[in-house]
């Protein structure tokens, strides 16, 4: 326990865990404990000789000398949790592989506190006290969906109720959260340059001026712009919600609609409206995003038990719509107050069943208002304006309820409808489509359909997307005889020139600010980066093209996004950050002071010297000396600042640190982030830094479930990066990271692999020292190697190649089968082929090398013990160790063996199988095994290899397409029907990727006879059988008449020798 009290406290945070640890259950956390010891161990070890320091140096470096690997900054409005850990483990694996190779290795970590999440969760807190007290007593409320208040927000982080009430100060996050990420990141052992660490906003006086610079960089190039826009907003903050200011709805874009008027006639339904309305222009607005079906409208729909309202637009129009749709239209200068709703009248759906309106573009001179299907009644009002219009002509649900309000009385009485008002309306076909005939496109889909209910929601939605893909063309109105893709912006167009429609925009699904508020879509005007300018999207085409992006996945979803993206507004009034230079009323948004940060990196130790905020800075420099001619100066190729009195020695060490360092090599993202972050990253290196400077590559991954299921605070499955430290310790979190998969679908962490970990790091420990204090009596030394021997060394130069592969293209999840599980299963193969001949020492202590350095990125603090304390090696393994040598892997070894593995294996099953049939007259009888080999191929196996190798491309190392194999089987004189060589072609071709083509000659590369006749004791030992004879099948008349019979019915090939099973008793096994 003093170990755990000493040295561990760093890593067991939670009080659960050392709750944990005191009890009983210490003795089953006794490994894990081993692990938790080791890890203090090695990381005291690394901090003491500042093995992650990364310097520059002066001459530019060679082609992998050097290494600069970043993260999207995470932001600080809470602590790490596990997918953090996830995505923050791939630049890790990359950058502690580079660093054993012995290149120059940059990692760096920064804190983003930019936007409007920590002043959102600041302002909660104190609304939360000022309503509740300090501490809060908040109302017993038992919901199981229920949003969490802040205050429990922070306890759940273990936050005390006495430092809780400290956080209605925004400054206080910025004070407490990056420090408990900086502690966390280091147990996870990180190897980070910590030197290099800051965090954003104009609290860190340095990184405020780099932000103005890049700012007033992009805007006197004609970058930035201020006009006006649709965009989604809150309400609420006053200002634009970006991607990273939504806790609902990131991605989601102002989707346009045209909000159709329909003109209310009167007389009114009620007193109520009457002197609320009258003298009034009223309309009911529906939205349509098909105004070319407007020529068949026949009546409007509206939920009976919807709530609206009717609301002024200007002096003298009222539109009838839902709240909501009302807020939007009033942030888009649609309201008699500008940013307010003026409603003059609350009205339900029921207020409205049976207005007569019109409507000038339908056949129809009165339209009526009629109530939509209860199933849907729900839905109406949470999308557009609660109104819709009704087309039954080309809208399916809209046909099957008009048509079952026409025949069926009683629905109709359900809703008190007059039948003046639904049984006149017919249909009208407006569209004609090719196939459809005379009949109108729903009625006839419903009919093919076989719907006949407004319940069949599922094939209701499937006629409905099937009729949106028809292409057709207008039957009526000025363009009738034009295709619809042609007249549907025009008829868009012509309804708004004349007043009977409004542009309208609205989120095209649900967002949600950070502060909880459901946001809309307002015209604002505000300052905006142009993304998407021909000029530049052609510069960022060029970057993309020239990076590596490792999945071809990927990059399919950098070039869609780089396909559609446009102007993004880069301010806003509400949160934390840097000011807008000239405009400071406005501050920079958390996604535009955040895609160029990187270089920052490359010269932020000596700004800041040593303090994350830059204030109270150690650094000669003075944040005000920093103006934007040093920074042209130091990033952008600008001439030397002359007026500048930074002494020259310092302000040519910091452009030596970005030349140096830039470009970075690998920027490692959550996939998310291709659409916006990334794609600004691209754009912004593009505009402000030279060509030889544009980033050289991302790595994007997915996101991270928790045993299978997603991971999330309201479904309890959460867990933070601080509490799996204290759980599994760093190196089992970082093996199950690692193991968790790769590439840009989500990958899972289980927490049977963390544990799992643990058991194999340990018993791999033990078996080390085992190995390291076994005396040379117990192990062969020196001599010629054995047949077992050369396997395990061939085994092992393959997983160095392998393995060195896998990480090169930063595929973990391989690395770790390949350099960990693959080798660890070739050392206890190696184990039981040794038998009673006993192991090479040499072997092993090449093993454990080996073992040690492929297993270094992943697990760091367990390979530095064993370097440094078992393996008694100078220096850090983590550092310059090097990638172990190997010679080139002989594949034909490996296939020796494993023809000799296969071989031992169905001996033992015929055995058991054998065994099971003879029952107890199989103890009465000794076991013979006979191994009949056939070493060569003839007939028509032969002449398919022949095809095979005339098939083959050497220096592509693939064969020709499956088509032109098969056209030369059937010109060949094969005696062999084709669909029985097809199994023979297809097991060559397997064969021939893994091990090359020698798999294509008639006989194997070894001689099957005298590997079977060196290795007949091994056979003998691992198949559990005393008498085995080996017997050429051109031998087979020495065999008895039952072997040789035995042998024919299963006839032997190369590579596939037959084992004969027999009991016989003794004086027959002589005659054998």
């Amino acid at each position: 326990m003093h170990f755990f009290h000493s040295k561990l406290r760093v890593l067991c945070y939670s009080t659960y865990i050392i709750h944990r640890m005191m009890t009983k259950e210490t003795i089953s956390y006794a490994r894990r404990n081993t692990l938790l010891e080791i890890e203090s161990t090695a990381q005291t070890w690394w901090k003491e000789a500042n093995v992650f320091k990364a310097d520059s140096c002066e001459e530019p470096p060679q082609l992998r000398k050097k290494f600069f690997g970043n993260i999207p900054f995470p932001y600080m409005n809470g602590v790490l949790h596990l997918g953090h850990g996830f995505s923050i483990s791939k630049l890790e694996f990359a950058a502690a592989y580079h660093r054993l190779n012995g290149m120059n290795v940059l990692l760096p970590f920064a804190f983003h506190c930019t936007g409007m999440p920590i002043k959102a969760a600041a302002d909660k807190i104190a609304r939360e006290i000022q309503q509740y007290g300090d501490p809060p007593l908040f109302p017993n409320i038992k919901e199981n969906n229920r949003l969490k208040y802040q205050w429990e927000i922070m306890h759940d982080l273990g936050i005390q109720d006495n430092e809780i009430s400290k956080f209605q100060d925004p400054q206080k996050w910025l004070s407490y959260f990056p420090h408990v990420a900086m502690d966390d990141l280091k147990a996870f052992g990180l190897g980070c340059d910590w030197r290099r660490s800051f965090v954003t906003t104009e609290i860190n006086p340095f990184f405020d001026s780099f932000v103005r610079w890049q700012m007033n960089k992009l805007k006197s190039m004609g970058k930035i712009v201020k006009e006006a826009r649709h965009t989604i907003y809150s309400p609420l903050d006053g200002q634009p919600c970006a991607d990273h200011d939504r806790a609902i709805g990131e991605g989601v874009q102002p989707q346009e609609y045209t909000l159709i008027k329909m003109e209310m006639v009167a007389p009114f339904n009620s007193p109520k409206m009457k002197a609320a309305l009258e003298g009034k222009n009223v309309f009911l607005a529906a939205l349509t995003s098909r105004p070319e079906t407007m020529y068949g409208l026949t009546n409007a729909w509206v939920s009976p038990e919807g709530r609206y309202g009717a609301f002024e637009i200007n002096d003298t129009d009222v539109l009838v719509l839902c709240h909501r749709a009302a807020l939007n239209l009033a942030y888009q200068g649609l309201s008699k107050v500008p940013e307010q709703t003026s409603c003059l009248l609350e009205l339900t759906g029921y207020d409205l069943i049976g207005l007569p309106l019109k409507f000038p573009m339908s056949f129809r001179q009165i339209l009526y208002v009629l109530p939509m299907p209860a199933t849907t009644n729900t839905q109406i009002v949470d999308k557009g304006t609660g109104i819709l219009t009704s087309v039954p002509s080309d809208v399916p649900l809209d046909y099957i309820w008009l048509h079952n309000l026409k025949m069926k009385p009683n629905l109709r009485n359900k809703y008190a409808l007059k039948d003046e008002w639904v049984l006149p309306l017919e249909i009208t076909p407006i569209i004609f489509v090719d196939g459809f005939g005379d009949e109108a496109a729903a009625e006839k889909v419903c009919k093919d359909m076989k719907i006949i209910s407004q319940n069949e929601k599922v094939k209701l939605e499937e006629a409905a997307k099937l009729i949106d893909s028809l292409e057709g063309k207008l039957l009526v109105g000025e363009y009738a005889g034009k295709r619809i893709n042609i007249v549907k912006p025009l008829i868009s167009k012509s309804l708004i020139e004349t007043q009977q429609a409004i542009l309208y925009y609205e989120p095209a699904s649900q967002v949600i600010s950070r502060s909880g508020d459901e946001c809309i879509v307002a015209l604002t005007e505000q300052w905006f980066i142009t993304y998407g300018e021909v000029e530049w999207k052609k510069m960022a085409e060029e970057c993309l093209l020239s990076m590596k992006l490792y999945s071809d996945e990927a990059r399919h979803w950098f070039e869609h996004s780089l396909s559609w993206l446009n102007k993004w507004a880069c301010s806003r009034s509400f949160g934390l950050g840097t000011r807008i230079p000239w405009d400071e009323q406005f501050l920079v948004e958390s996604l535009s002071d955040s895609s160029l940060y990187m270089a920052y990196y490359t010269v932020s130790h000596l700004l800041h010297g040593g303090d994350i905020y830059g204030s109270r800075s150690n650094s000669s420099i003075r944040p005000e000396q920093m103006t934007g001619d040093v920074w042209d100066f130091v990033f952008s190729s600008g001439p030397y600042p002359k007026s500048s009195d930074i002494p020259s020695s310092v302000l040519n060490q910091m452009k030596q640190e970005f030349e140096y360092w830039y470009p970075f090599d690998l920027r490692v993202s959550g996939k998310d982030l291709i659409q916006n972050h990334l794609m600004f990253c691209i754009y912004n290196h593009t505009a402000l830094l030279p060509k030889n400077h544009w980033p050289r590559g991302f790595r994007c991954n997915g996101h991270l479930m928790l045993n299978a299921k997603k991971m999330a605070k309201g479904n309890g499955n959460f867990m933070t990066l601080r509490d799996s430290l204290g759980e599994y310790g760093a190196d089992a979190i970082r093996f199950a990271l690692a193991d968790a998969g790769d590439g840009l679908d989500d990958a899972n962490f289980s927490s049977s692999v963390a544990n799992a970990a643990v058991l194999r790091l340990t018993k791999e420990l033990s078996w080390i020292k085992e190995v390291m204090d076994t005396t040379e009596s117990s192990l062969r030394v020196g001599g010629k190697y054995t047949f077992a021997d050369r396997v395990f060394n061939n085994e092992m130069n393959i997983a160095v190649r392998n393995t060195k592969v896998n990480y090169e293209r930063y595929m973990f999840r391989e690395a770790l089968k390949t350099g960990f599980y693959n080798l660890q299963a070739s050392r206890d193969e190696y184990r039981l082929m040794c038998g009673p001949t006993r192991m090479n020492r040499d072997l092993l202590l090449r093993f454990v090398d080996v073992q040690v350095r492929l297993i270094t990125p992943i697990c760091p603090h367990f390979a530095e013990y064993v370097w440094r304390t078992l393996l008694k090696k100078e220096g850090f393994v983590v550092k310059a160790s090097g990638w172990p040598k190997a010679e080139e892997p002989d594949l034909n070894l490996k296939w020796a063996n494993k023809y000799m593995q296969e071989l031992i294996s169905r001996i033992r099953k015929l055995l058991r199988k054998k065994m099971s049939k003879k029952g107890s007259n199989a103890e009465k009888l000794g076991v013979v095994v006979v191994v009949v080999v056939k070493e060569e191929f003839d007939g028509w196996n032969a002449e398919c290899l022949k095809i095979l190798r005339g098939k083959y491309n050497k220096e592509k190392g693939c064969f020709a397409p499956n088509r032109e194999i098969m056209n030369a089987l059937e010109k060949s004189s094969l005696s062999q029907p084709l669909e029985l060589c097809m199994p023979f072609i297809r097991f060559k071709q397997d064969e021939t990727s893994e091990f090359g083509i020698g798999a294509l000659e008639s006989k194997l590369p070894f001689e099957e006879m005298k590997l079977l006749e060196e290795n007949l004791e091994l056979i003998k030992t691992q198949a559990g059988v005393e008498n085995m004879q080996l017997c050429s099948v051109n031998d087979l008349n020495a065999l008895t008449d039952r072997a040789s019979d035995l042998a024919d019915l299963n006839p032997p090939s190369p590579g596939n020798p037959t084992p004969i099973i027999m009991f016989m008793k003794v004086e027959q096994q002589l005659t054998l």
